[in-house]
């Protein structure tokens, strides 16, 4: 049986600025994603620590959270049979200059930090993410 899943994505402050984001939902939808919801928010940083909280040991913690929260994003919740491994795939790799052509990161990133876009990386982080900006 067909395994239909939720991912969350997040059209990050640099893609919203460049105003990429409608290009990037017509690949979402092109790759056989259905966008189930999504808003434009704007994050305090205090909101970007508390998703990001899995990273606080690392170096760029506090660069990702002054970064995720410098202007409006665009989350949503994508469903796919297999949609965290496909987003994965789609997105690419987190440096741009390593994505396989094609991804999305390839395509409209700028830097191993302006990377464009954000995806679930498993099916548990999935539900915490989706539920972290989707609670109703």
């Amino acid at each position: 049986m067909s395994n239909l899943e939720q991912t969350l994505s997040i059209i990050k402050p640099d893609a919203v600025e460049r105003d990429l984001q409608d290009k990037i939902k017509e690949e979402f939808t092109k790759n056989g994603f259905n966008i189930f919801k999504e808003k434009k928010i704007h994050i305090t940083k205090t909101e970007a620590e508390e998703f990001y909280k899995v990273h606080q040991t690392k170096i760029f913690y506090n660069n990702l959270c002054e970064y995720l929260s410098s202007g409006p994003i665009i989350v949503m919740i994508l469903e796919k049979v297999e949609a965290v491994a496909e987003n994965r795939k789609l997105m690419g790799a987190t440096d741009p200059k390593k994505a396989e052509e094609g991804t999305l990161r390839k395509k409209y990133g700028l830097s191993i930090d302006k990377n464009s876009v954000h995806g679930s990386d498993s099916q548990e982080n999935a539900k915490k993410e989706i539920l972290f900006f989707f609670k109703d």
